[in-house]
């Protein structure tokens, strides 16, 4: 799998701008937990290899890749959107707020923003929407993958509190065990309860 390549970035320097994020999020499907979303400057010179979109990879390299991007970025800035703040807006609406803070996160503050998908987030920054963008721009796929351990590595912290839900595996998305759960057990605080799997159960 080839590593996805610098153009955005190398676009975005050639029109005048030096500190450029890449953001993403992860969480939209799931029936629980937050949506969490990341914001990534990398340098012009990273050692990343095998950096991919998260999805494709597993968590024992997406770990590994978590450790590297931190260990290298000019600045990391993370978002989070908790369930009861989901159902108020809507997911889509979330994820885009989770962006959001997660840019007022960096420190230092970006020039110009690299945007996964097909929605441009509220801020004064310049930005790019890049539909895809976790496999086709190097910043929003470390971005990609900081988002994606952030929130594992929070519903195993769930998991401790709601162990029969089985948070630690499914990670909240809507799998036979957790539905069965669901059933069984009714929800819990973390559950998106304008969602379809959860609202039947309230």
């Amino acid at each position: 799998m080839d590593t996805p390549p610098k153009q955005f970035e190398r676009q975005a320097r050639r029109q005048g701008y030096s500190e450029i994020a890449g953001i993403d999020e992860a969480g939209r499907g799931p029936l629980a937990g937050p949506v969490v979303a990341a914001a990534v400057m990398l340098p012009q010179k990273v050692n990343l290899p095998h950096l991919d979109d998260s999805k494709r990879l597993s968590p024992k390299r997406r770990e590994q890749l978590f450790d590297a991007i931190y260990g290298q970025a000019v600045s990391v800035g993370i978002g989070i959107v908790d369930p009861p703040e989901i159902d108020r807006i809507n997911i889509l609406q979330a994820s885009l707020l989770a962006m959001r803070i997660a840019v007022d996160n960096l420190e230092p503050a970006p020039g110009y923003l690299l945007v996964d998908g097909i929605f441009p987030i509220r801020s004064r920054v310049p930005q790019e929407v890049i539909k895809h963008g976790d496999r086709r721009c190097l910043s929003i796929a470390a971005a990609s993958i900081i988002a994606k351990v952030t929130r594992d590595r929070l519903m195993g912290r769930y998991d401790e509190e709601f162990p029969q839900f089985g948070f630690g595996r499914n990670k909240g998305y809507g799998t036979e065990e957790h539905r069965a759960a669901i059933r069984t057990f009714g929800c819990c605080w973390i559950h998106r309860k304008t969602f379809r799997g959860v609202r039947e159960y309230l």
